[in-house]
């Protein structure tokens, strides 16, 4: 809909409304680039080459222009779907409704047609290439309007309609409109701008020139060129108007209305722009009817739009020629600029603070002396970018006015140069901010605009030594304190070249630049404070405060120039001044900063350090000798020591210490002493506070500095020790009647555990290659190697008791068992007992540890091979080696594992599901090979589980995966196959990777089971059903086993004085993980009758099914005597130094404990022969003869 003023610029110029077109409507199709448009594709084309930015614009506007000429009513409804289409509308706008349709039912038919689902349009899409559609689109605006600027613009046809569109669309209620609607009509409104001001500047130049034809006499006049320049006169006058005519109609029509929009980026476009007029077109726009939007929106409660305010007003600020046109403005809306350099958004303090600045530099008088105080303290600010403007700030207004003189003089140095004052009024006014702990924020403020002045050091030393000229005040004690602080201050920044602590982020690379500036300065300033610094200290010798700042300077010398520049002498002079003052002061700070100083000289690389460490000796050995005189009178006074000796004692004490913090003083055996006093103190109870303070502190540094010497084999020793005392104090120790000792319960945090692994897969699962101290020099010693490999063996053993006693959490086993096949020979019988115990303590969580490793080692190779990696490679099929060794640990009695192999199905079936392919649901999830790896477990499912689990796989299958048969599918119809129910599937590893050389030689030899076990057909029928009806809801109401007791603690570290018969060793003691009430006699009774009827009854109905169980007892016995169980590498080994520890003895902690020696040794693992006797475990294929499993419900 047309707007008021666009109405009434139709109608001042007998224009035809909106509705009516012009003599080139209803043509046919036009052409542009040298193609037909049909159905409003060449809108799209230019959108498109728009969107792109790869075209010359001109051209392109061009193009348009040529189309417009041929037809203009189909070149403008280019140019308006052009428009729609930017805004991110999908409908086209045909020539039937552009011919019968107001812009207001045009706009009401698109705004049907936008998507609603996405809020996204072209002007908010992320993405590259949306990178530069604004720039581009505002570029193609402006050349638009620039090509046209001669005639077609003022066709009374064009401009209107644009016009007359853009109106309408900014005032539409869809954001994506209103936002793209906005930014053209100011782009169009600038463009417009700068046409009128090249009309004006036409004019200007039309008119000299008709003056002065006019002023030339009659007979040298040229008349027809005055006839001429006249009418050329008069039509830029027209064109003139039309502009202006353009330009009140965008602005009342838009800008008016947008610069308040509810959306900030549509008020920041107009505040934006409108700078750009004032700026571009000053004599038309800078005025205070203009300058109000600015001063208004200043009070924006978005920071993006006060931003621009600000930017807009310094590029007027910035002319100084404006500024008599700014004045009315600069007193109403001054404070408002002023309070803005505290705005919580920092990009708006900051460039508030450079517009003060420029308003400070094209008047002193605007700002009053309050004014400028609130942007002094901003120098102190935490915030680098506006403490770095309040510093430009405060130079201009107290270090740029020079007396003109001073340039005229010949160039002075020392405190007679100029910059001596300028360094006074950075003295006077860090003394009066109150703020002397900020002296580096300050420097660091003004660096980049003073750092002339603040690197003038010869001039600030001559301040300090040289006496005060004729007639010159001469600086205060106080002054003289600031003084040298902020040339501390300056030259650490020249130094290190970075912010004070607390301002930046990190230090930056600097630049080549940079680094020549910071080379130059420290040889500079090596080379004037070598010489100046001896007498600096030997002036303030006894001021602890500048002795403290200038024994600091040191630390930044370039050293090599005490050599290169042969100033020996003058290191001796320092060296004398920091004894002397070691002697003086006994004050913290002071000797810390001796101490320091010497640390930063000592150092091996240059030549002085012969020098300096003899230096040092000469004085750590005055200040030792001397102590332990002291401390010798000291001790042998009595219980009354005098004060003064006290005093003496504590001084040199102090002395020490400060130097033992920096310097290693381990030769000169001060802990002897220090424990001499110690002791002392303990025994008597007078010992002064101070005193043992320093002694305890100067102890705590020779404890340092022997662990900074403390070798690798220190850290193995104390990764056993502490693995010791984490099974000492653990949930163990209550038990046994201990319940007293519960405060001592120790469980070791998250973090803790993750180091003892790190270690562990750090130090223990490495190449021989890589041990650094396995043959400490003898590369080629067998036994040295052998030693090596029994000490990791130790460490893993130790690390593996805590997975076993529950002191870390089981699933910190998955580091350890993924690396049973790769470390086999080294370690496996460490490892695979303790799957053996863990699997006693907890059968769930064992297989989801197993199945967690399987995972871990799954996720490796795919970051390492990536997802389309050859299920032929040595890596995957390593693990499915692994998952077949996991499977053969559970032994052949399926019902004593059925549900913790259910849980491994679970789990691997989830991770297999979890991360889908990016490329759509037409390929396969990235981890599907993971089944190819779980078929490996398919043969410990029961017939009847074998179903369940089928059935919750085709939870995560689709009806299209189901209908694969791609090759990257295999993995699931395999991993199905092997779910079917078959005939003797249950004992048969299914899909095998490649086996070892071992395991092939024994499956020839091998042959399958002829038994098969058989159930009464009721109960057959009723663990089925139970077992299908548990597994389709297993994940809300998944049953949580019984758990098997953990194994008692049989180390020598909490021995029982009772020792267990080889059956309850092996089958351990029941222990709770927890601490509980102790049953009591009656209690216990209870229980063992109860247990008693409970084996009778079990005895009675294994007699009963005996007869039943003959045929598949015989047939089981026949196949293991012809080995056709557990392969023989993975049987459980005779080991003898399995889960040993340390091997020293410590004595007994109290009378209730026997703790006869650090060996932490788990029941040592048995053959099959020797534990004949004892019961089945779950690595004995022998246990299913044991008709009492055959019993066992799974739930």
């Amino acid at each position: 809909m047309l707007t008021c003023d666009v109405i009434m610029l139709q109608a001042k110029k007998g224009k035809k409304g909106p509705g009516e077109k012009g003599k080139g409507a209803g043509k046919g199709a036009g052409r542009m680039n040298g193609h037909h448009q049909e159905n409003g594709m060449e809108n799209v084309m230019l959108f498109e080459v728009v969107r792109l930015g790869k075209s010359a614009m001109q051209s392109v506007v061009d193009d348009w222009i040529e189309s417009y000429k041929h037809d203009r009513d189909v070149a403008l409804l280019d140019l308006i779907n052009f428009f729609i289409q930017c805004s991110g509308c999908k409908g086209v706008v045909t020539g039937e409704m552009f011919r019968n349709m107001q812009n207001s039912e045009i706009i009401r038919k698109m705004t049907e047609e936008f998507d609603e689902d996405s809020g996204d349009y072209p002007l908010t899409m992320a993405g590259p290439q949306w990178k530069k559609f604004k720039s581009s689109f505002c570029e193609f605006i402006g050349v638009l309007v620039r090509q046209c600027q001669y005639s077609i613009i003022y066709d009374e046809y064009m401009m209107d309609t644009v016009i007359s569109l853009l109106t309408g669309l900014s005032d539409s209620q869809v954001r994506a409109f209103r936002h793209t609607s906005t930014l053209a009509a100011m782009k169009l409104m600038t463009a417009l701008v700068n046409v009128a001001l090249n009309l004006s500047i036409n004019m200007d130049n039309t008119q000299r020139q008709y003056e002065a034809e006019r002023n030339k006499m009659i007979g040298k006049r040229a008349n027809d060129r005055l006839e001429l320049l006249l009418q050329k006169r008069k039509e830029l006058q027209e064109n003139q108007d039309e502009i202006e005519n353009m330009m009140n109609a965008i602005f009342k029509g838009v800008f008016v209305h947008r610069y308040r929009d509810a959306i900030a980026e549509i008020r920041a476009i107009c505040i934006e722009e409108i700078g750009v007029w004032m700026k571009m077109y000053s004599d038309a726009f800078l005025n205070d009817s203009y300058l109000k939007y600015v001063g208004w929106t200043m009070h924006d409660k978005q920071g993006e739009v006060r931003l621009k305010c600000l930017t807009a007003l310094q590029g007027l600020y910035h002319n100084r020629e404006l500024n008599a046109k700014l004045e009315l403005f600069t007193s109403r809306f001054k404070d408002r600029i002023v309070s803005m350099t505290l705005d919580k958004e920092y990009d708006v303090a900051v460039q508030a603070i450079k517009l003060l600045t420029l308003v400070l530099h094209s008047s002193d008088e605007v700002l009053t002396a309050e004014d400028c105080e609130s942007v002094y303290h901003l120098v102190y600010s935490a915030h680098r970018p506006v403490a770095v403007a309040a510093g430009e700030f405060l130079f201009k207004k107290l270090f740029s006015h020079r007396d003109p003189e001073d340039d005229s003089m010949p160039k002075r140095r020392g405190r007679q140069s100029v910059n001596a004052n300028l360094i006074k009024t950075a003295v006077f006014f860090f003394l009066e901010s109150e703020l002397h702990e900020h002296a580096a924020y300050l420097v660091d403020s003004m660096w980049d605009c003073a750092a002339e002045i603040l690197k003038d050091w010869e001039c600030m030393i001559s301040l300090l030594l040289d006496e005060p000229l004729p007639g010159e005040e001469a600086l205060t004690d106080r002054q003289e304190t600031a003084l040298i602080e902020i040339m501390l201050c300056t030259i650490r920044q020249a130094a290190e070249c970075h912010p004070p602590v607390g301002r930046g982020t990190g230090k930056r690379v600097l630049t080549a630049k940079e680094k020549k500036t910071q080379l130059d300065d420290r040889t500079r300033m090596t080379e004037l404070f070598a010489i100046a610094l001896p007498a600096l200290l030997a002036k303030y010798s006894v001021d602890a405060e500048k002795v403290t700042n200038l024994l600091q300077l040191p630390q930044f010398f370039d050293l090599e120039i005490y050599t290169t520049g042969r100033l020996e002498k003058h290191l001796d002079s320092l060296l004398r001044q920091i004894r002397e003052i070691v002697e003086k002061h006994t004050d913290t700070d002071v000797l810390e900063a001796c101490s320091k100083t010497y640390h930063a000289l000592c150092n091996e690389e240059f030549t002085i350090f012969n020098r300096v460490d003899i230096a040092r000796s000469q004085l750590l050995d005055e200040q030792v000798d001397k102590f332990n005189r002291l401390l010798e009178d000291f001790l042998q006074e009595g219980e009354d020591p005098d004060e003064d000796d006290a005093y003496q004692v504590l001084s040199t004490l102090k002395r020490i210490t400060a130097f033992h913090n920096a310097h290693d003083l381990s030769k000169w055996d001060l802990f002897t002493s220090n424990y001499k006093l110690l002791n002392t103190g303990i025994e008597n109870g007078d010992m002064p506070e101070q005193i043992v303070i320093h002694a305890l502190q100067c102890t705590h540094y020779v404890i340092l500095w022997s662990l900074a010497k403390v070798s690798e084999g220190t850290s193995k020793k104390a990764f056993t020790i502490l693995c010791d005392l984490l099974l000492i104090f653990s949930h163990q120790i209550i038990s046994g009647g201990r319940e007293a000792l519960e405060p001592l319960v120790y469980t070791p945090e998250a973090s803790l555990q993750s180091d003892l692994l790190n270690f562990i897969l750090d130090h223990v699962f490495i190449d021989q290659d890589e041990d650094s101290n396995s043959t400490d020099g003898q590369q080629d010693d067998e036994a040295s190697k052998i030693e090596a490999l029994h000490k990791r063996r130790n460490l893993l053993a130790a690390y593996c008791k805590l997975i076993i006693y529950n002191v870390v959490e089981m699933n910190t086993g998955a580091d350890i068992f993924k690396q049973y096949m790769r470390y086999y020979n080294d370690y496996g019988d460490i490892i695979k007992e303790t799957m053996s115990k863990t699997r006693q303590i907890d059968k769930i969580q064992c297989a989801k540890t197993l199945i967690l490793s399987l995972q871990q080692l799954f996720n490796e190779m795919l970051s390492d091979l990536g997802p389309s990696f050859d299920r032929s490679s040595s890596a995957f099929c390593g693990i499915k080696e692994l998952a077949r060794r996991f499977s053969l640990t559970f032994g052949l009695d399926q019902l004593k594992t059925r549900e913790a192999i259910a849980m491994l199905h679970k789990d691997g079936i989830e991770f297999a599901f979890k991360e889908p392919n990016p490329q759509g649901e037409g390929h396969p999830p990235l981890n599907l090979a993971f089944l190819d790896i779980l078929s490996e477990f398919s043969s410990k499912l029961m017939r009847q589980d074998k179903r369940t689990v089928h059935m919750y796989l085709e939870r995560f299958m689709t009806f299209q995966m189901a209908l694969q048969r791609e090759d990257c599918w295999l993995p699931l119809i395999s991993y199905r196959n092997s779910l079917q129910a078959g005939g003797d599937d249950d004992t048969m590893s299914v899909v095998s990777g490649i086996s070892s050389r071992g395991s092939s030689v024994r499956s020839k030899k091998a042959k399958p089971a002829t038994g098969k076990r058989k159930l009464p057909e009721g109960k057959t029928k009723e663990s089925s059903s139970s077992s299908t009806e548990v597994w389709m809801n297993r994940e809300q109401s998944m049953q949580t086993p019984i758990m098997m007791p953990s194994p008692h603690l049989t180390s020598t570290i909490m021995r029982e004085p009772k020792r267990l018969r080889p059956e309850e060793s092996y089958m351990g003691t029941p222990q709770p993980q927890h601490h509980q009430t102790p049953m009591d006699y009656n209690t216990q009774v209870t229980w063992m009758l109860a247990q008693r009827q409970q084996q009778e009854e079990v005895a009675r109905q294994q007699q009963e099914r005996a007869m039943n169980y003959a045929k598949l007892r015989s047939n089981l016995q026949h196949a293991i005597r012809r080995g056709t169980g557990l392969m023989e590498d993975d049987e459980e080994p005779i080991v003898e130094d399995v889960m040993m520890s340390s091997e020293g003895r410590i004595e007994d902690l109290n009378e209730g404990m026997d703790f006869d020696t650090m060996d932490i040794d788990l029941p040592p693992s048995k053959n099959r022969r020797e534990r004949s006797e004892l019961k089945p475990d779950f690595f004995d294929p022998a246990s299913i003869m044991d008709e009492s499993v055959l019993g066992v419900p799974m739930f």
